[in-house]
């Protein structure tokens, strides 16, 4: 795969995370607490609902700060290369996951 079909391929990931972003604010929102309108195990799955969605955001915002970081290895030359040995990444890594910043080895 070239480095601009790479890059358009880190593009189209970060707009369907910031989609997903975006669809799922709801979820994230506070959780009213009125304990005349809803009973205790409702709002214990609603609690639990909301700190599964915080927890997803924040790995979404991991996703989305390593996307970056690629998109950036890509326009200073460096992207493809392991950051801790400086060895070629595979393309079959890549392949799974284009942000990879590190090859197996580093990274295992």
């Amino acid at each position: 795969m070239t480095l601009a079909e790479r890059k358009t391929q880190l593009l189209k990931l970060k707009e369907d995370l910031n989609d997903l972003r975006e669809m799922s604010e709801d979820a994230r929102a506070p959780v009213i607490l009125d304990q005349q309108s809803v009973g205790r195990l409702s709002r214990m799955d609603a609690l639990q609902g909301q700190a599964m969605a915080e927890a997803t955001e924040r790995q979404r915002q991991a996703d989305l700060v390593r996307i970056e970081n690629a998109l950036r290895r890509i326009e200073t030359g460096d992207y493809g290369f392991c950051l801790e040995c400086e060895e070629e990444i595979p393309e079959k890594r890549l392949d799974i996951d284009p942000a990879a910043a590190l090859c197996v080895r580093c990274a295992g």
